[in-house]
């Protein structure tokens, strides 16, 4: 994959020589602020540039929430109906600015960011500091942080997301959530906390107490006999006075003398002994300490002339380390070619992509009639406590939560009632309440109750849109962000799918499977770049996922030469799956090179530049293979297809490569032992057996479902009810036209090319005499060089156009380039001589 192309020359001249120093690389940087009037105007722009901040902040949070709907109607009018209808005191720039700073990053922690260029500026213009530059630096960027996620405490706990997430921001409240999690409230302490590190560590509190307490301490009296000795008058007949040196006095070595520094008269204590100076080592490196520092006079020492005090200078040479030269000289580069030119953004190959709006989704529709009216909770509640009572269980409390397809009524039994009699009376309840889907957990994890879920007679219909645009998936910052529905409790589901690290569905014809496949691929296509995302897509249906053909030259991925990329005929699937197999092996052979354990560290080395492309490093996106009915593949491939999913399965998720399989048949010969060991992620929409149920999930439950998107979610031993958001044909085909009208890639993304085994024996018979003679010479070339060109040969070889097109064809059959792809050059297989030499030996090409 091509790297982003740099404006000018990389290799830059190298700076004069230093004594003592070793050389850097130079940028013109002193010159643009060396003459006063640039540093003026720059001292200016930038106190501006606070100021300009500052005034659309505070007009954001007084005017931020009627500004909302301007800033996300931006794409679909013009920027004179927006400025007209804005509010902000600095119009759309403003609005537009403080609406990334303080909605989507910091609340009003974003108000203290315009300190930091407006004390550059004042610095630079007036040329001295209105507060510590550095100092004022730190303080500023932890405070920002730290006021945004206390106030997404504040608004998390006060449940004021709608109106207050604007004082809080993205970052605060994305973290608090994740600490309630833990936490629930006591997630204020690791915030209390932070702040009390803060200011041991930066403000250095122990050295402040310890100063204070100095300050105060009182003076300690002098012992009786020292006073006395004091205050002997000295004789007038005095000796000859000597140069007394104070014990904590510094003294310089220079050159191997001693000079010293502070000398003050004094009495002269008892002498103490004095250790003989050592031999001078002529070996020794000349050593420089710092120039003198007179300090307070402390009690002194007398010392002789003849004999001066002697400084002992300890000397460590420390072992030579061995550091790789090239590895150093590589880290140099990178760090240079970051500088000039930043680090790598992915993105950058389709700069003028624009995601898909939330618009091209349906409306919601107000569903307020829909929902359980308090005569049927009454009605429900009362039907379950007869019932219960009617068998000697009697119930001490009993609470109702709404849902949008089932109301979970939890009840407490009284003392001594065992919870197996509750569980055997699923049938009789659902007889008395004349519901089907009767569904008892008991008990309920971590509630102390028994919860018993009944199905609503007006079910609420929840619309694609209304999850999309939930503020919680919007500040979702998941590597692979998916929306799987919502809760009994209303709440949205979102899951991390690179996480999961697969997903396995299952469910009966007609019960919502399709549905929530196309869920899942809205919300990746919602959320992540062409760049960062392909799709893989088997639909041997043939008619459920052709919607997201249009979006070949965005996300998704085939084989070489295919004619769609929606991959329906049973034989390419096996090609598709063991070309992944191929891929995998691939992008671990990267891993290792690049001394990395993840897809993640991998593209974050990457983008800072570390990794040489000319060496094979590319960035890596996420690959989502999606199979629509895994048991037409299983009944026509059997193990040719069970043996590279349950290997992609198996050790993929490292790389990047993630698993989502459904099927309408979950039965042992479908999902059978080896794939459902790998998949611990398993979602079920109904199915018809209880049989079934525990083959998807290992437990019954998924046969009491309704129907129409009602599922059950099996993650981490923890099983969790959802109804699965409602997106229909012509909303997917809206938001495929909006992506596959822009400007895409050349063609849709190159998984490596898998022959099969009828190749392969083709190939066995190839006779190595039929070869050219200088094949040996071209496929160096080609390596060396690392491109798959005809015309290169050519030109190098000085050979003829169909000489040297017969020698590219005999290449690609012994599999050291790609095959023909158009316009650009082959994709070249090996990336060093050795590699090659070993390969051209093993096919017996000399």
């Amino acid at each position: 994959m091509s790297v982003n192309k740099p404006r000018g020359n990389i290799n830059r001249p190298k700076a004069e020589e230093l004594p003592g120093s070793r050389f850097r690389i130079s940028f013109d940087w002193e010159h643009i602020f060396s003459s006063p009037k640039n540093t003026l105007a720059w001292g200016t722009f930038f106190i501006v540039l606070g100021l300009f901040l500052e005034i659309s902040f505070l007009s954001y949070i007084a005017t931020g929430l009627s500004d909302q709907s301007v800033i996300d109607g931006l794409g679909h009018e013009s920027i004179r109906d927006a400025g007209r209808q804005t509010r902000n005191f600095f119009g759309v720039l403003g609005a537009v600015i403080s609406h990334f700073f303080v909605y989507r990053w910091f609340g009003i922690g974003a108000l203290l960011v315009p300190l930091i260029p407006f004390v550059t500026g004042w610095k630079m213009a007036f040329g001295k500091e209105l507060l510590p530059l550095s100092r004022t630096t730190k303080e500023v960027i932890f405070f920002t942080l730290w006021l945004s996620v206390l106030m997404g405490y504040v608004v998390l706990m006060s449940n004021s997301e709608n109106s207050g997430s604007f004082i809080a921001g993205g970052i605060g409240y994305i973290v608090n959530v994740f600490l309630f999690d833990w936490l629930k409230w006591g997630s204020i302490i690791p915030i209390i906390f932070s702040l009390f590190v803060f200011a041991v560590f930066f403000y250095d509190a122990r050295s402040a107490i310890e100063a204070w307490q100095l300050k105060n301490a009182k003076p300690e009296v002098m012992p009786d006999q020292q006073q006395e000795e004091t205050s002997v008058a000295v004789p007038e007949a005095e000796p000859e006075e000597k140069p007394v040196v104070p014990e904590s006095a510094f003294t310089s070595v220079v050159n191997g003398t001693y000079d010293d520094i502070y000398v003050e008269k004094g009495e002269e204590p008892e002498e103490e002994p004095v250790e003989e100076e050592e031999d001078e080592d002529p070996h020794l490196p000349e050593v420089i300490v710092p120039a003198p520092i007179i300090l307070p006079v402390m009690p002194v020492m007398s010392v002789s002339p003849a004999e001066p005090a002697v400084l002992e200078l300890e000397v460590e040479t420390p072992m030579a380390v061995s550091e790789p030269m090239e590895e150093y000289e590589e880290e140099d580069i990178s760090a240079s070619i970051v500088r000039e030119f930043g680090q790598y953004d992915p993105m950058l190959d389709l700069p003028s992509y624009h995601f898909p709006d939330i618009t091209l989704l349906n409306d919601v529709v107000d569903n307020q009639h829909e929902k359980v009216s308090q005569e049927e909770l009454e009605s429900n509640k009362t039907k379950i406590v007869d019932t219960l009572g009617s068998y000697g269980i009697n119930i001490s409390k009993i609470k109702a939560t709404i849902g949008p397809t089932v109301t979970l009524y939890e009840i407490i039994p009284e003392a001594g009632v065992r919870i197996s009699k509750i569980k055997n009376l699923e049938g009789d309840i659902a007889l008395s309440l004349a519901a089907l889907g009767i569904r008892i957990i008991a008990p309920m994890p971590g509630r102390g109750t028994i919860g018993i879920e009944v199905p609503n007679k007006n079910r609420e219909t929840v619309f694609i849109r209304s999850v999309l645009a939930n503020e919680r998936f919007q500040k979702a910052n998941y590597d692979l962000p998916i929306v799987l529905g919502k809760t009994i409790s209303n709440d949205i589901h979102i899951v991390d799918l690179a996480k999961m690290p697969h997903l396995l569905m299952a469910g009966a014809t007609g019960q919502g499977k399709s549905v929530g496949l196309n869920v899942i691929l809205a919300s990746l296509i919602y959320k992540k770049h062409p760049a960062e995302l392909k799709f893989v897509l088997v639909d041997p249906k043939k008619v459920e996922l052709t919607l997201f053909n249009k979006l070949e030259r965005h996300f998704l991925a085939k084989l070489p030469n295919a004619e769609e990329a929606i991959i329906t005929d049973t034989k390419k699937v096996i090609f598709t799956l063991n070309s992944l197999c191929i891929e995998m092996d691939s992008r671990y052979d990267l891993l290792k090179e690049a001394a990395v354990r993840n897809l993640k560290e991998y593209n974050a080395k990457f983008a800072q530049r570390r990794l040489n492309p000319e060496k094979g490093h590319r960035f890596l996106p996420y690959i989502v293979l999606v199979i629509d009915e895994l048991a037409d593949l299983m009944m026509t491939a059997g193990k040719e297809v069970e043996t590279p999913i349950a290997r992609l399965a198996q050790l993929a998720r490292a790389v990047g490569i993630h698993l989502v399989v459904a099927t309408q048949r979950p039965s042992v010969k479908v999902i059978t032992g080896l794939i459902k060991a790998n998949f611990p992620a398993r979602l079920s929409f109904r199915v018809t057996s209880s049989i079934d149920s525990r083959t998807i999930l290992d437990m019954g439950g998924a046969e009491q479902l309704v129907g129409q998107g009602d599922m059950l979610l099996a993650i981490n031993s923890e099983v969790i009810r959802l109804q699965c958001p409602f997106i229909d044909t012509r909303e997917i085909e809206d938001v495929c036209e909006y992506i596959g009208a822009q400007r895409g890639y050349d063609d849709a993304y190159a998984l490596p090319e898998y022959e099969g085994e009828d190749a392969a024996e083709s190939r066995s018979e190839l006779n190595p005499d039929d070869f050219d003679a200088l094949l040996p010479d071209a496929a160096r070339l080609i390596i060396t060089h690392q491109q798959g060109s005809t015309s290169l040969i050519q030109r190098k070889m000085k050979l003829g156009y169909n000489r040297a097109g017969r020698i590219m064809d005999q290449l690609e059959i012994l599999g050291i380039v790609g095959p023909f792809t158009g316009s650009k050059a082959r994709d070249v297989m090996f990336h060093d001589l050795g590699g090659l030499e070993e390969h051209l030996r093993v096919m017996g090409v000399g």
